[in-house]
């Protein structure tokens, strides 16, 4: 599994070979440097024992500091170079995952959850960054410094370098232990930031509700506790960030205080100068950072491994519903004839089928009614004919084309849906309308608007169509909502229009007034499934599904006079509106 991770990294890596190629190059020089100032160090205070003057003490610091600015500046190139991939690998793989997430079916995103997607999509592409760009850059650093230093200490004096890195272990087992605290102490205090956010997002959205039933004290409530618990995660991870600190330059003092002690012990024996000494100590400082570090580096490479794994493993999914390899178009193209021959379709994880062997044709034109009791698979139907769901291949076929051999772009180009929750935009109303017809004209766009009978509407508006309709459209009025989305499916030229339930939250006056200007476009095949019998008796034909199976199919004066569950329904609709009289 290892080599698996170090081989996905490469892969991430390869399109930037040259920047980190030249990143690798930088640091190498960082550390030769940071070699070399120390022993130059070394032999100037060894020279000026034997005495100095001022120009050549000058001079000597002058050196220093030229080596010092130069890599401190190949440093910072190192550290944009390495980051800007981090950076670049970021803006790429979350590109590709919001593609990826396009092609996936609904069915997928509804059952992995929105939550689980939008994680993969931020915070494990932000440790992949950190991965390819904190984790990569330190580890090579620290692999730099040491196979830099620890020679040039070794020939300085063996044995004060050994006791000087003795307590190295100890502050690396010490990062190991308080990072890995840290690192879960930090996600929980994210997590309780998510939280909050979570809980002020749901209030804003649901501040009518909020006021309607007074509940301002237990929304404070609930806002106060979450507000603690976060502020307790909080000072959770500031105190194990003031402990670990404070421990690692005790660490660190202790083994400076041991090399002077063991250190000045060699002064006066002679077999050490002062000038090895000073450069010994320069070493040791310079290890301490890296050493430090590598502990943390260490946790965000694991963590950056998992959600590199996590990463992947959304970007290799195949959706299940996906374009085929030979694509066909219909050959009469824009009719809308619609035939099902033995359709089924079963849901995963379902013990049976939501659709058991529909068959029916719908000529081109025609205005057709899909009824039946809650839950009998209308709306599978509907969302079958856009291949929202997987439709097996020979069942399902539009102007005598089989819907799976068909692009998916060509298929719904060709079937106009319309929800009964139609999802708006924080738009403006008019973006809003054209959404599937994207330069559509402002004319364009107001037909329709008028044959949704929305136009009235707008013109109530300040702003008209540029009205803002805000999140969800939570603006508007359920109506108004469902109005927009079907006008939004009438801009457009499909021959096929699907109302899933699209004229629910519509008066019957309206919805009337709607079916008959749609009846108008007789180029259109109109499918309409709604629990609104009244608005059914009005179409050609109709067709009564029970618990996924035709059982019924044809016109209202003819199905109410024969016993079956159209019947029932039409019978019980009666009676319900005979009770609203009487109230």
């Amino acid at each position: 599994m290892a080599a698996f991770r170090l081989d996905l990294i490469g892969r991430y890596l390869r399109p930037h070979r040259r920047t980190v190629l030249l990143g690798a190059v930088a640091l190498v020089i960082v550390n030769v440097l940071s070699v070399t100032i120390p022993l130059e160090v070394r032999r100037i205070i060894d020279e000026l024992q034997d005495g100095f003057a001022v120009g050549d003490v000058l001079r000597q610091a002058g050196w220093i500091v030229l080596l010092a600015s130069v890599m401190g500046a190949v440093r910072l190139i190192s550290r944009q170079l390495v980051f800007g991939v981090g950076r670049q690998v970021e803006v790429e793989l979350r590109q590709k995952l919001f593609d990826q997430m396009l092609l996936q079916e609904p069915g997928w995103v509804q059952t992995t959850g929105s939550g689980e997607v939008i994680s993969r999509a931020t915070s494990d592409v932000e440790n992949v960054r950190r991965l390819l760009g904190f984790a990569v850059l330190s580890l090579t650093n620290t692999a730099l410094a040491y196979a830099f230093t620890l020679p040039a200490m070794l020939a300085i004096d063996p044995g004060l370098t050994v006791a000087a890195i003795a307590l190295y272990p100890l502050m690396l087992g010490s990062v190991r232990l308080f990072g890995g605290r840290m690192m879960r102490q930090q996600r929980r205090q994210q997590e309780e930031l998510a939280g909050l956010s979570d809980l002020i997002q749901e209030d804003l959205s649901g501040i009518a509700a909020i006021k309607i039933y007074g509940q301002e004290p237990q929304e404070q409530a609930a806002f106060q506790e979450r507000n603690r618990h976060y502020r307790d995660a909080a000072i959770r991870l500031a105190r194990t960030r003031s402990t670990l600190f404070p421990l690692l330059e005790g660490i660190s003092s202790i083994s400076l205080l041991l090399l002077l002690a063991l250190g000045s012990g060699q002064l006066e024996k002679g077999t050490l100068s002062i000038g090895g000494l000073v450069a010994l100590i320069l070493y040791v400082e310079r290890l301490v950072f890296p050493t430090a570090l590598l502990g943390f580096t260490l946790n965000t490479f694991q963590t950056g491994q998992v959600s590199l794994e996590r990463v992947e493993e959304l970007l290799t999914r195949r959706p299940r519903i996906q374009n085929p390899a030979d694509p066909q178009t219909p050959t009469q193209p824009g009719q809308g004839r619609i035939e099902a021959r033995n359709l089924h379709i079963r849901y995963d994880g379902s013990e049976r089928d939501t659709l058991c062997g529909l068959s029916f044709v719908i000529e081109p034109g025609e205005l057709v009614a899909v009824v039946g009791p809650v839950g009998c698979g209308k709306t599978t139907l509907a969302r079958a004919l856009g291949r929202m769901v997987e439709v097996g291949s020979g069942e399902l076929y539009l102007d005598r084309c089989d819907v799976t051999a068909m692009r998916l772009d060509d298929l719904r180009r060709r079937i106009a849906l319309v929800p009964q929750e139609g999802y708006l935009f924080t738009s403006s109303l008019a973006d809003n309308l054209r959404y599937g017809e994207p330069d559509a004209s402002i004319e364009a766009v107001e037909a329709a608007a008028e044959q949704a009978r929305l136009l009235d509407d707008v013109k109530g508006f300040p702003d008209g169509f540029e009205t803002l309709v805000g999140e969800r459209g939570i603006t508007l009025s359920g109506g108004q909502r469902q109005r927009t989305a079907l006008g939004r499916a009438l801009l457009m030229t499909a021959p096929v229009l699907v109302l899933d339930d699209a004229l629910a939250s519509v008066d019957n006056n309206t919805a009337a007034a709607i079916l008959a200007s749609i009846r108008q476009q007789r180029q259109r095949t109109i499918l309409m499934i709604s629990h609104q019998l009244s608005a059914a008796a009005a179409c050609d034909r109709i067709l009564v599904i029970e618990e996924g199976r035709l059982v019924q199919q044809g016109h209202h004066s003819e199905l109410v006079e024969r016993e079956g569950t159209y019947r029932r329904l039409w019978e019980r609709e009666q009676a319900a509106e005979r009770l609203e009289a009487v109230a």
